[in-house]
Parts: C-alpha cells; structure tokens; sequence
C-alpha cells in the first residue's frame, strides 16, 4: 500500500477556528485530513486516537504546529515517540521539524532527553511527596494517593523507558493494580477506536 501524509488539525474549543491550520496543510499537502475540536490538556481524544490506529510505517503526520498535539511537553513527545517507533514521520510546519530529516531527528533527540529528564523529575517529586507526608505521619487519602500513583506509573509505562518491574518498585504500586490499569484502557481503547 503506498504511504499516505496525514494531515492533523485541532483546536481546543467549538467556538474556534481550523482555517488558519487548515490552510497551511492544503499548502503543504495531505491525503487525509484528521480534525478535532478538543482540548489538548486531554490525551484521550478520538481525532488523536483515530490518527494513532490510522497510521503505518512508512506514512506521514502533518501538523501545522507541535503544540496541536497536546498542550504538555511530555504527552505531545510521547506521541511523536510513539509515531516514530511506528517508522511514521512527523512534520511540524510552524517549527520546520521534519523526523526524516537529519536536523529534525536531531531535533526529536534533543526534546526527547528533556522528556526524559521531566519524566525522572516527575517520579523524583512524587517519591520525595510520598516520604514526606508519611514522615509527616499525614494519612493520605487512599483514592488521591492511588490516583497519583496511577497516573505517574501510566506515564512511565508510555515512555516506554521503564520495566513493568522498574515503575513498580520507583512509584510503589502494586504489579496487579498497574496490570489492571493498562488493561483498563486498552479496553476503552478499543472501544473508542471503532
């Protein structure tokens, strides 16, 4: 099947526009066109999801700007992470960020150790709020804490960076409960997916 470039457009917002957007990629060109109006703290969006299952190696993500992808530094590498490993390139207009391109993989590589030392920072602040509050003698709430815990495991579980063993022993959750929650959202997943 011959490659296709896959052009994504979002806006956070019903009462915003797509033409400024859709007009650079017309420019650029595409084959398909994705759009969303969602807000990008969300990771969990259907025109992103649809992009994510549409995709195969060999094809291109076009965007006219990175920061349609997500709003956090970490969710939106995670996406061009993810592409990447698919062996699809991703094209950034606004920033001139070509992955198939010696300078923009440089590019990727550069924002990809600033995810990375985010992410440890990330684990580090959770750790050090953990002891602390348990030297504090403070009883956290049960559900807040899981939900902290929950959610750091699940972005080092996406970054890939980590054993399932690893974020078990760094965020000290259960291996069932991380299983469990993996599992939770592949289901909704492929629910959403169809």
């Amino acid at each position: 099947m011959k490659s296709q470039r896959i052009a994504y457009a979002r806006v956070s917002t019903q009462d915003q526009y797509l033409d400024r957007q859709l007009e650079a990629l017309e420019k650029y060109g595409y084959d398909k066109l994705i759009t969303e109006k969602f807000t990008g703290t969300k990771k969990d969006r259907e025109g992103l999801n649809d992009l994510l299952t549409r995709v195969e190696e060999g094809d291109t993500v076009v965007v006219d700007s990175i920061s349609r992808l997500g709003r956090k530094t970490l969710d939106i590498l995670n996406i061009v992470e993810e592409l990447d490993s698919m062996g699809v390139t991703f094209v950034s207009l606004k920033e001139n960020m070509n992955t198939s391109t010696s300078t923009g993989k440089a590019m990727f590589q550069m924002m990809c150790v600033i995810a990375e030392l985010e992410r440890n920072m990330i684990a580090d602040r959770v750790r050090e709020g953990l002891q602390s509050a348990k030297k504090r003698g403070k009883q956290l709430g049960r559900p807040k804490l899981d939900n902290d815990k929950v959610s750091v495991a699940m972005r080092m579980y996406d970054s890939k960076d980590y054993t399932i063993k690893e974020i078990v022993e760094q965020v000290g959750i259960s291996q069932g409960k991380l299983y469990k929650e993996i599992n939770k959202r592949k289901l909704k997943d492929s629910q959403g997916g169809h």
